[in-house]
């Protein structure tokens, strides 16, 4: 499956964007999906998932009532919404798929099969 990011930006701290990814080259609905995020010389870390279905999200503690995970799977579209942006969100966000069917959202690099290029989001302040 091929996985197409898109949305990011400049905003302002305080401000809100939204994230897409797009999947193709294969049945959306039979991937858990989640979003990543990474800084020069730092690791890749979880930022949010989401189940096949839509039915449960996850969230890293530092985005946690700040973000939120969809999912159209009629769309075979994710989405990031990023609300009360801070500094420290600037980074290159992806989007990655992890295939088969599971009721829980992994954080584990690992277990994601796919992944998509990855956009830029910077966050002034």
């Amino acid at each position: 499956v091929q996985l197409q990011a898109s949305g990011g930006g400049l905003v302002q701290a305080g401000g809100s964007v939204r994230l897409s990814c797009v999947a193709s080259g294969g049945t959306f609905s039979n991937y858990g999906m989640g979003w990543f995020r990474q800084n020069p010389g730092k690791e890749r870390e979880f930022v949010g998932g989401i189940t096949n279905s839509g039915s449960r999200t996850n969230y890293a503690n530092s985005v946690k009532g700040r973000f939120t995970v969809s999912r159209d799977n009629a769309k075979n579209t994710v989405y990031l919404q990023m609300n009360s942006l801070k500094s420290e969100d600037t980074a290159v966000y992806y989007c990655a798929a992890r295939w088969g069917f599971s009721s829980a959202v992994s954080e584990a690099m690992g277990q994601y099969n796919y992944w998509g290029q990855g956009t830029q989001v910077t966050v002034s302040s």
